[in-house]
């Protein structure tokens, strides 16, 4: 059985192997979505924690570098992902 750390590190790599992959196209990102998300219980909890700690760390880096809020920046990202759905924003 791995240790927790080592199994929050092989989440951690899925999720930024997810993410770098949306940078790169839609067919990658929709590729890597479909091969890297784990099936088991254990690695889906895996690669869900990851997912969170590279948020946590990417809202304080530009928190750092903007000095806005992370909340600010939380409802201004929310907007422009609802913007780019096509979703009316109600605020």
């Amino acid at each position: 059985m791995a240790a927790p750390h080592e199994t929050m590190a092989a989440g951690m790599q899925l999720a930024v192997a997810l993410l770098t992959a949306g940078l790169d196209s839609p067919e990658l990102e929709a590729w890597a979505a479909d091969e890297l998300t784990p099936a088991d219980t254990d690695g889906l909890a895996d690669f869900m924690a990851g997912l969170h700690v590279i948020s946590v760390v990417l809202l304080s880096e530009l928190h750092e570098a903007t000095g806005e809020p992370p909340a600010a920046i939380l409802q201004r990202l929310a907007i422009l992902a609802e913007h780019g759905r096509g979703t009316p924003s109600a605020g």
